[in-house]
């Protein structure tokens, strides 16, 4: 197996067409096919479905593809630092749940770069969607929560992955609305008063678990709820309909305004403390993008480095 076969395969799998990876990779068609047909017969799996309209991933193929990306990754990282001295971009990206203060250190991460010379990307999306992204190094990083209510499944997740949790900070959970709420100027709020107001979630997708969920308390019955998908519905939501969302009260008013703010919430119990923390891929080397973006969160909370 060499480093050169496992881009080979990468690049068919992007491009669904072994002509096409073959151009992209400015090799001969029957010499990567070849190639395949040797990673194949050493590694004992079938990677490709062949047909007249193109290859698919088999289903060990598509486990293998997981490995293939992080070896590659790695591998780039490492030419990347020692290396390349070439006009090739460095890449990096960051997959997050909602949270401001990633968006926040991301912003403050990127000016410390010429972005001519850097490639970067960050994404807010579910949960199952970061998970993924840092498995497949499409992100080098993703920012998750964990309490007690989702510790044990979300581990399990994360170490079927390859990935690891490293903590940022633990919090206390607030309800986030807007100054203009009924409630908005209350010392702490309790679930029970919360009842006439809907309550705001984003979507995790079709096939969901309460352990992907962003808020806690994601069991609860909730007489009145709506989904979003972006932080700015969210916002606006909660102005136009008096809504809500449990959050861990760590806003950033330079990027959402200083209409909202977060007010303690009375859960009733410690296990609904959040631990905020970053995933990465097991015995990983970060980039110095990702060291650099890891320090201005650190920063933004407060955090000894």
């Amino acid at each position: 197996m060499t480093l050169q076969q496992l881009k080979y395969v990468l690049a068919i799998s992007e491009t669904g067409s072994m002509n096409k990876a073959a151009e992209q990779l400015y090799v001969s068609q029957p010499s990567l096919t070849s190639s395949v047909q040797e990673l194949e017969k050493e590694i004992d799996i079938k990677i490709f479905n062949r047909s007249g309209r193109g290859v698919t991933l088999t289903n060990d193929g598509a486990e293998f593809l997981q490995y293939a990306r992080q070896v590659v990754g790695q591998f780039d990282i490492l030419s990347e630092k020692y290396i390349s001295k070439g006009n090739v971009k460095k890449k990096f990206g960051v997959s997050t749940q909602h949270y401001s203060f990633a968006v926040k250190a991301f912003v403050e991460m990127v000016k410390e770069f010429d972005t001519s010379e850097y490639e970067f990307a960050i994404r807010e999306t579910k949960t199952s969607e970061i998970i993924s992204d840092v498995a497949t190094m499409r992100s080098e990083i993703g920012i998750i929560y964990l309490n007690e209510f989702n510790r044990k499944p979300l581990s399990k997740l994360l170490n079927s992955n390859g990935l690891e949790f490293h903590t940022l900070t633990k919090c206390a959970p607030y309800v986030y609305l807007w100054k203009g709420h009924p409630l908005a100027d209350e010392r702490s709020i309790t679930f029970e008063q919360l009842a006439d107001y809907p309550c705001l979630s984003f979507e995790q997708g079709d096939n969901s678990s309460f352990y992907l969920a962003e808020e806690i308390l994601s069991t609860n019955e909730y007489q009145r709820i709506i989904k979003a998908n972006d932080r700015a519905t969210m916002l606006n939501l909660m102005i136009g309909l008096n809504g809500y969302t449990l959050c861990s009260g760590i806003i950033c008013e330079e990027l959402n305004g200083s209409d909202y703010i977060a007010v303690p919430f009375e859960s009733g119990s410690d296990d609904d403390a959040m631990e905020i923390g970053y995933i990465t891929l097991k015995n990983v080397i970060l980039s110095e993008m990702a060291e650099v973006y890891i320090d201005e969160i650190k920063d933004y909370l407060g955090i000894e480095a």
